[in-house]
């Protein structure tokens, strides 16, 4: 059984019910394994009708999903804040639990087994805007496969491949058009297999996504999770500028010039910093960088 909250991790939730029960707000999400303690919403039926929790545990997102609040997956990632609140939005937006103009009160905590001790307020708006989260809001793509890259691009990130550390390039969306702008660096190790033997929800799959990252190139995946090839060099308009921030590299700018030539989304994963860029139509719109990157 949880401990109770502290006065203060106590305070700090009533606070966030408080905000979220203004009429200006629309949701309330909430990052962290715990359950809220239920005497907390006495008196705020809003707040308690608006709240989605984001869960790390497995196990602890049915127990939450018992209680009937809505659950987002998180990876198992040593992530700060605003990145396990960035990837919540994501996968929120991905169900169509989000969209563009709505407000939500995020209520985070620092690890998935404590109570929340912050409180972030953020407004679902279009790609151009800084700090918006409206750009992953595609109903091509599923919600699952989404998710399920983001946390393997962030594993790759963080553990490398045997003890060291590798980049990689994924492009989901789109997949025709991408095979048709890119070329085979490689021999295609996807090649021959069934879909349902290469399709990212399947875990030996994406283990051997994770192995495959050291080949050069980058995955192409179809919008239902079948990965389509591995080791594609992607062909872009090098003459259209892109707008992409100073240090960033080969890898960083081709997933940019793909994500701008085709309705593809491009996943990047930085194999000096471990850090994850999702690139859409152009633009870097959204970074995680994992506190940690294991030896």
């Amino acid at each position: 059984m949880a401990k109770a909250p502290t006065a203060m991790q106590a305070d700090v939730i009533r606070s966030a019910l408080a905000l979220a029960s203004r009429p200006s707000v629309d949701h309330l999400l909430y990052v962290g394994d715990l359950p809220l303690p239920e005497e907390l919403f006495r008196g705020k039926p809003r707040a308690r009708k608006r709240l989605v929790q984001a869960v790390v545990s497995e196990s602890q997102r049915d127990v939450i999903e018992a209680s009937g609040v809505p659950v987002l997956p998180l990876p198992n990632y040593d992530l700060g804040r605003p990145e396990k609140l960035k990837i919540a939005l994501v996968s929120g937006i991905a169900r169509g639990l989000y969209k563009e103009g709505d407000v939500v009160v995020g209520l985070l905590a620092r690890k998935p087994a404590s109570y929340p001790d912050s409180i972030l307020v953020v407004t679902v708006g279009p790609e151009e805007e800084d700090g918006a989260f409206g750009f992953l809001q595609t109903e091509k793509i599923s919600a699952g496969v989404m998710d399920t890259l983001l946390e393997l691009a962030v594993s790759v990130g963080v553990e490398g491949w045997e003890g060291r550390p590798v980049g990689a390039l994924f492009v989901v969306g789109d997949s025709n058009t991408v095979m048709e702008k890119s070329r085979q660096l490689t021999l295609n190790p996807f090649q021959g297999y069934s879909e349902d033997e290469k399709n990212i929800m399947n875990p030996d799959v994406r283990h051997a996504l994770h192995a495959f990252a050291v080949l050069d190139g980058a995955f192409v995946v179809r919008e239902d999770g079948c990965v389509i090839a591995a080791g594609r060099y992607l062909n872009f308009d090098e003459e259209k500028e892109l707008e992409l921030p100073l240090g960033l590299g080969a890898r960083h700018m081709a997933a940019a010039g793909i994500s701008r030539d085709t309705e593809a989304i491009a996943i990047v994963v930085s194999q000096t910093s471990g850090s994850v860029r999702v690139f859409r139509r152009g633009k870097a719109a959204l970074e995680l960088a994992p506190r940690v990157r294991r030896p």
